[in-house]
């Protein structure tokens, strides 16, 4: 091959390449590096992209919100696909990191097998006090694959509830109503309230005068609520007909009549500051007072969820 007529610069290149051909090589593994990692993304987005699209045409849904007006599990599943998506998009970089660290030190002459030896050596050694971070990793994997929550669903975690932003490989990220982003470990997760699955159901307690017939104030109350589930706005999120159950309770005070309604998981809370509109609305027009209940909060001390505690108080013997 003649290689007079080729340019100054490309033989620099073949001669930059012949001299210092392991440094060409591990460049050369950055750069495959780096499209893997791009085109792991890719496709996982795709995956992703492609579930969310198929849920849409299927359930006949121009975007994700429109998805509220369909079953249950077609958001689940739009749910599970997006957080499924984010902990493979972790998981497969942290890999493939390990794996390019690897090759390109052993491209500059590193002993890659004594050093993965004292790695083991070292990571059995801090074994103890890594269980934690391993308990972190298995049991978000297993929150995510056994569909335990989801991003978007509201959830009770203990002492935290809100709604999931963020299901990482070793932390869940949740939103409480005053906006508070809590930031959970994985492992310390030991049970899942999930408001968000499935249905739910509108629990509704309304104290009734001992001197107005419980027939009638029933009726009233069960009016009151088919009113509510047959309004345009809220009819497609309400899944059966209200159910009076009856008096659920006596006191020296009133009758606490319950009145229950079953509706679409995570639309419980805002169904109900609707419904007590109606019920409100309903007992007016009927001239129905409800008794005054009187009630005494005991304060134990502990904090509400979301509310910080108050700092611990220096002891005087300190300051001197």
């Amino acid at each position: 091959m003649n290689t007079e007529s080729w340019p100054d610069w490309v033989m620099a290149v073949f001669s930059f390449v012949e001299n210092y051909d392991w440094l060409a090589r591990a460049i050369a593994i950055l750069i495959v590096g780096v499209i893997a990692l791009w085109g792991v993304g890719k496709i996982i987005d795709r995956v992703v992209d492609r579930v969310v699209s198929d849920v849409k045409v299927h359930h006949g849904a121009e975007n994700t919100q429109a998805l509220e007006t369909s079953p249950v599990e077609a958001m689940r599943q739009v749910q599970r696909a997006r957080t499924l998506g984010t902990v493979l998009n972790a998981f497969a970089k942290w890999t493939i990191w390990i794996i390019l660290i690897i090759m390109v030190l052993t491209e500059f002459g590193v002993a890659v097998t004594p050093l993965i030896a004292s790695v083991g050596i070292l990571g059995a050694a801090l074994g103890f006090g890594a269980q934690s971070l391993v308990k972190d990793i298995l049991n978000g994997l297993f929150m995510v694959f056994e569909d335990q929550l989801g991003i978007g669903d509201i959830v009770n975690l203990g002492q935290v509830t809100g709604v999931v932003e963020r299901v990482g490989i070793r932390i869940t990220e949740v939103r409480d109503v005053n906006g508070t982003l809590w930031f959970i470990r994985n492992g310390e997760v030991l049970q899942v309230g999930n408001f968000s699955q499935d249905w739910a159901r509108i629990i509704l307690d309304v104290p009734v005068p001992y001197t107005l017939d419980v027939d009638e104030a029933q009726e009233a109350l069960l009016a009151a609520a088919k009113e509510f589930a047959a309004a345009p706005e809220w009819r497609r999120k309400i899944l059966e007909d209200p159910e009076m159950w009856g008096i659920e309770s006596i006191s020296h005070e009133a009758l606490m009549v319950r009145l229950t309604i079953r509706v679409r998981a995570g639309e419980q809370f805002t169904l109900k500051r609707a419904l007590h509109r109606y019920v409100k609305a309903a007992l007016d027009r009927r001239g129905i007072d409800i008794p005054a209940l009187n009630r005494m909060v005991v304060e134990d001390g502990s904090p509400r969820v979301g509310e910080p505690t108050d700092p611990p108080k220096k002891d005087s013997s300190e300051d001197k």
